[in-house]
């Protein structure tokens, strides 16, 4: 772990027991208390996740336009139709059409403030800084944490040191005073419950915390929880859910891209990779990316193979991701398989331990969203 790098919440973690593990380059808490307690607490509650370890990028121009017309140059988004204050779901995209990353971007209004993911955030901010300086500065924000308060009791906590976040709508981003610090806040999550992602300076973030956590309400949540609740709301996973194998339409993302950057759009097109990217929406995948469930008790995890029969045949598919679902109270999975293959209901085989069971084609997500509309 000595060779790990640390967030600012890091010694907030040990003090509260927290199992650290190495995640992306950082030490990070797996749990607290346990997964299936953290997992139920933040479905029922509040839960305070350190996601710190993500990327956080601004980028700044003449002005709004300015900005998000180069973005647009790297994603297959509508940027300069986003409003201020509002965030929205983005995609780098290869010059195949494969998805490099996914991550999130707001309009701050004389900026774009954007949050990577941790794995592949410096390969994000290298690639931004090729493709839009000097015209557009680009600024890797390092002095800020990153916390996300998750669940339906998330807003009611939130509202006792802003009463203002109540007025927030999902996918809103405002700069928000908490415990005397200037906070960029986003109604968003990862978690498909109602919350907030909260950017703060970390010299403030550990006051910060202490005090959500000092709530009844709050508990600190740690990775394991957080992979078993994104799962079952269907979300994807960056490196295992998608990559520059996969492209928008089978990975089910195709809603990320509206209409206008499509065929026929307003501002069709212009991003890296927007043939083979639009061609597939218009022809349709010959795979996509469905929910599982497997029978049993027995968890199958990425990498297993999907097979069409009981015995026999080669492998037609693949899990990318896989758990035990809290909620759903059994094995819950993703994964990829042929088109003819992903209706509900349909039963395909995974092999695990030398063993071919029954998984049933499920619709996404396995627990519907809980955002605040």
């Amino acid at each position: 772990m000595g060779d790990l790098e640390r967030t600012p919440l890091s010694a907030l973690h040990e003090e509260l027991g927290a199992r650290m593990v190495g995640f992306a380059g950082y030490a990070m808490p797996v749990q607290f208390e346990g997964i299936m307690a953290e997992h139920g607490w933040t479905r029922e509650k509040a839960g305070l996740f350190d996601v710190s370890h993500m990327g956080q990028v601004i980028l700044r121009g003449r002005d709004w336009d300015h900005v998000a017309g180069a973005f647009e140059r790297l994603v297959p988004q509508d940027v300069l139709g986003l409003a201020e204050g509002r965030q929205r779901y983005g995609l780098f995209t290869d010059e195949n059409g494969g998805i490099l990353d996914d991550l999130m971007f707001a309009n701050r209004g004389d900026h774009l403030f954007a949050v990577a993911n941790a794995a592949v955030k410096a390969r994000d901010i290298a690639r931004m800084r090729a493709a839009l300086e000097p015209e557009i500065a680009v600024e890797e924000i390092t002095d800020r944490a990153l916390l996300a308060l998750q669940g339906p009791r998330a807003e009611a906590v939130l509202a006792e040191l802003a009463p203002g976040v109540r007025e927030m709508r999902f996918m809103d981003v405002a700069t928000v005073e908490l415990e005397g610090a200037e906070c960029w806040v986003s109604r968003s999550g990862y978690t498909g419950e109602d919350g907030f992602e909260i950017s703060v300076p970390e010299a403030a973030a550990e006051a910060l915390a202490r005090r959500l956590l000092a709530h009844e309400d709050v508990a600190p949540i740690g990775l394991g929880a957080r992979d078993s609740l994104r799962l079952e709301a269907g979300l994807c996973l960056y490196g295992h859910d998608m990559d520059t194998t996969t492209l928008p339409a089978e990975a089910g993302l195709a809603w990320a891209i509206q209409k206008l950057r499509r065929r026929g759009g307003a501002r069709e097109g212009g991003f890296p990779g927007a043939g083979a990217v639009l061609d597939q929406i218009e022809a349709g995948p010959a795979r996509r990316r469905v929910g599982l469930r497997p029978q049993g008790r027995a968890p199958m995890r990425e990498g297993v193979a999907l097979y069409a029969e009981a015995e026999g045949g080669d492998p037609v598919g693949r899990i990318t991701s896989g758990g035990f679902g809290p909620t759903v109270g059994g094995p819950v999975a993703m994964g990829y398989v042929p088109v003819d293959m992903a209706a509900p209901g349909t039963t395909l085989y995974g092999e695990l331990r030398g063993k071919r069971l029954p998984v049933t084609v499920e619709t996404l997500p396995f627990v519907a969203a809980n955002f605040k509309r």
